[in-house]
């Protein structure tokens, strides 16, 4: 008898003890800022954001020190014709980053365990892009530096030198988007840095990043032409150099813009998916 009056006793006891405390309120925010903010921790603790720095330098000379002297004899002033295509393949970088990422929280069950908890629905997936941002306008950041150390300028002024940073980190976290949802599917690190590394090679060396359209044979040149990479290139290049114009931008600005209309949901969807 006296222990099953006691146990009511205590449990009174402990609610007038918490009565005082305020109701505690879910915030998608908060958990978004926490989860976004131990990425960043984690990947300025582990290096990845000084490897961050140094991928667009080894891009850099591994770009410019073999091709200026050839391209010179062309006429071709190589330090703001490649500029571009580092600045794409350092956000490539942060592509297979994300990828790894998400497949890593798959893989060791973190994703499944927050869908236990009450977070926000899309807070995981806005945190892993959050970060991945982060890790975007660092390489960017250092690439430009990079850029400048080699004789690149932004010579059409400070509004298409912010339209080239703009539209780089669009394209940078659309794909981000893309490789989110395929890690969060394959739950396989080790096979998606493989499998993403392939098209990238392939997408970036046939491309007029590196060199003019008629340096490739003419039965590739309709492909090297109009694939996104090259219609990237061109754009950035023409925003750092006279400024763009809307007949040069449109068709990598609706590269993007459909990307981003197939990436968006497919992230979504992996991401809050119950496997």
């Amino acid at each position: 008898m006296t222990t099953a009056t006691a146990a009511p006793d205590r449990a009174a006891d402990a609610a007038a003890l918490f009565a005082d405390l305020p109701e505690a309120r879910l915030s998608s925010l908060a958990q978004w800022r926490a989860l976004s903010g131990r990425i960043v921790w984690t990947m300025a603790t582990k290096g990845e954001l000084i490897v961050a720095v140094i991928t667009p330098l080894v891009f850099t000379l591994g770009f410019y020190l073999p091709l200026r002297f050839v391209m010179k004899f062309q006429g071709i002033d190589y330090a703001q014709y490649v500029m571009p295509i580092i600045v794409l393949q350092t956000m490539a970088f942060t592509m297979m980053s994300n990828a790894q990422l998400a497949a890593f929280e798959a893989l060791t069950g973190l994703s499944t365990r927050m869908q236990t908890m009450p977070i926000g629905m899309l807070v995981p997936l806005s945190a892993r892009i959050a970060a991945g941002l982060v890790r975007s306008i660092t390489s960017l950041t250092a690439a430009v530096l990079f850029g400048y150390v080699i004789g690149f300028r932004f010579v059409a002024g400070f509004g298409q030198a912010a339209l080239f940073c703009l539209f780089s980190l669009a394209i940078g976290t659309t794909l981000a988007l893309g490789a989110d949802a395929l890690g969060s599917l394959t739950k396989s690190p080790e096979s998606l840095s493989q499998a993403l590394t392939l098209p990238t090679l392939i997408f970036g060396m046939l491309s007029c990043g590196f060199v003019p359209e008629r340096n490739f044979p003419a039965w590739i040149q309709g492909f090297v032409r109009n694939q996104p990479v090259s219609q990237f290139s061109f754009a950035l290049r023409d925003m750092a150099a006279g400024g763009v114009s809307w007949q040069v931008l449109w068709v990598p600005l609706v590269w993007v813009i459909g990307l981003a209309l197939v990436f968006i949901p497919l992230a979504i969807w992996a991401s809050v998916r119950r496997s």
